[in-house]
């Protein structure tokens, strides 16, 4: 591909396809495979990223909101999405554009069959959450009976899977927290499938928990930041490839003199002649405050590049005194030259906040390459 002549998010869909097939050959023969296409599909492009993964023969979908699952139907995707966080407001909604509903307290599934039963559903697919350790959604397992009794006066709803979420799965030391959790997960979803008297769907492993735990597939797993080139699990990292690169320009260089200041609150002070580079790209573009003054760096001609001063709204600084290089010159931010692990770690952050922070401002372009 030509270089980039502005910010761009580049989106290499062979390298989602990749992945996609790296992970699928972990699974059994009958295991299903849920991609999570939330927060735009961290952070890349959702419609773009679920069109492709449906193509691939992708059986679910997840995302986070009602909002996000009707973005993807109004783009003509078919394949059953689960929405993983719905509001109640939203059920009608979530209804009328065949979305999948996580059912994860009291308060939900009773609110959910009112709106069910009012617009004469039958049999209409939910998914029951249980917390079996994260502490964030979910039924207890002290509530299947009353799940089960509730379950039992209606017809409006079956249930098409019961789920749960690993906390710890990329970390081995916290092996017997995570066994702990799949342990109890398959003794609820036991119990409350012989109450009900059918087989839903089982589904518990992410992409660290379906490469460290391979036994608790499961009837699916739900695979997301894998997908995007990510593992969390240092020796797998090199059989996936990230899908996204960041790509910004050179718009002006300056020559700073020793004592001069660069950027907001004279936060960089030179103490000798350098050469610096302004891009145009900021913290509304994805690229936080926490990056300036030397904790972030980008890559030119393959050499790195220091932000200095503080990170201003839609634009940065960075020190170019020893790189051969020119305005107009192509600038990668992230991507195969520049680790955005290596990033993350530096601030004490996560791949997954840099990603989902890229502002839906930056342009996306797809790729096969």
């Amino acid at each position: 591909m030509s270089k980039t002549t502005e910010t761009i998010l580049e989106i290499n869909l062979t390298a989602l396809g990749n992945n996609y097939r790296y992970l699928k050959s972990k699974l059994n023969d009958d295991t299903k495979f849920l991609g999570v296409v939330k927060a735009f599909a961290y952070g890349s492009d959702a419609i773009v990223v679920a069109k492709e993964l449906e193509v691939l023969g992708i059986d679910y979908f997840a995302v986070a909101y009602v909002s996000e699952g009707v973005n993807l139907r109004n783009a003509g995707i078919k394949t059953p999405i689960l929405v993983l966080h719905p509001q109640l407001e939203n059920f009608e909604t979530l209804i009328d554009r065949c979305l999948e509903p996580s059912l994860y307290s009291g308060r939900a599934l009773n609110h959910f069959i009112k709106i069910a039963t009012e617009k004469k559903q039958s049999n209409y697919p939910v998914h029951l959450k249980f917390n079996t350790g994260l502490n964030r959604l979910g039924f207890h397992e002290r509530e299947v009976d009353k799940i089960f009794s509730v379950l039992n006066t209606t017809t409006s709803i079956k249930v098409a899977s019961i789920f749960s979420h690993l906390a710890v799965s990329e970390d081995l030391k916290e092996k017997d927290f995570s066994e702990t959790q799949i342990n109890l997960f398959t003794s609820i979803s036991s119990n409350l499938s012989t109450k009900i008297n059918q087989q839903p769907k089982l589904h518990m492993c992410n992409t660290s928990g379906l490469l460290n735990f391979p036994e608790a597939q499961f009837d699916m797993v739900r695979c997301g930041i894998g997908l995007y080139g990510f593992s969390n699990i240092t020796k797998e990292q090199k059989n996936f490839t990230p899908v996204a690169t960041l790509k910004t320009v050179i718009s002006q260089i300056h020559h700073i003199n020793g004592g001069e200041s660069v950027g907001y609150n004279r936060s960089f002070k030179s103490t000798s002649p350098i050469i610096t580079a302004t891009l145009p790209i900021g913290h509304a573009d994805g690229i936080s405050r926490s990056y300036g003054n030397g904790k972030g760096w980008v890559w030119i001609h393959g050499k790195k590049a220091p932000i200095i001063g503080n990170v201003c709204m839609d634009m940065l600084m960075i020190e170019i005194t020893t790189i051969d290089c020119k305005e107009g010159d192509e600038v990668i931010v992230f991507g195969a030259e520049n680790s955005i692990e290596n990033l993350t770690d530096n601030i004490n952050s996560i791949s997954y906040e840099l990603l989902t922070a890229i502002s839906q401002r930056v342009k996306r372009v797809i790729t096969k390459k």
